[in-house]
């Protein structure tokens, strides 16, 4: 099965040796994305609330490109630079997903690129 490459103008661009998304048969693989606007490179204003917005901005931008949305996401993996952070940035999570929830993992880590409060990636079906 051969794979295509998925990028979109309206999603932060790669920045090191990645692609934004990778779609092999049914299946896309996104990178994690981080709350980077795109227009501009840098982070919104405010904090885990905003960064969360915005992170989910551009993981719809990056499905909107293969003609998928939220509800084809099937699994989640959320980054956090900070589980204090966890209620908040699930308000945002379930305001944007919807039942059947995507299976999910939640991890705090150390750090993350550009000092962001929250990363998520993606595996969508293009069948879900």
């Amino acid at each position: 099965m051969s794979k295509k490459i998925v990028s979109s103008p309206d999603a932060p661009q790669a920045v090191g040796p990645y692609s934004q998304g990778v779609r092999v048969g049914d299946l896309l693989f996104l990178a994690g994305q981080i709350p980077t606007i795109p227009a501009t490179g840098e982070f919104p204003a405010g904090g885990i609330t905003e960064q969360a917005e915005q992170v989910i901005a551009n993981i719809k931008a990056l499905l909107a490109a293969e003609g998928l949305t939220l509800a084809n996401v099937v699994k989640s993996s959320v980054f956090m630079a900070d589980l204090a952070d966890f209620a908040a940035m699930n308000a945002v999570y379930a305001k944007h997903f919807t039942a059947p929830f995507p299976a999910r993992s939640t991890f705090q880590v150390a750090a993350l690129p550009k000092g962001a409060k929250v990363e998520i990636e993606v595996i969508a079906h293009a069948g879900a």
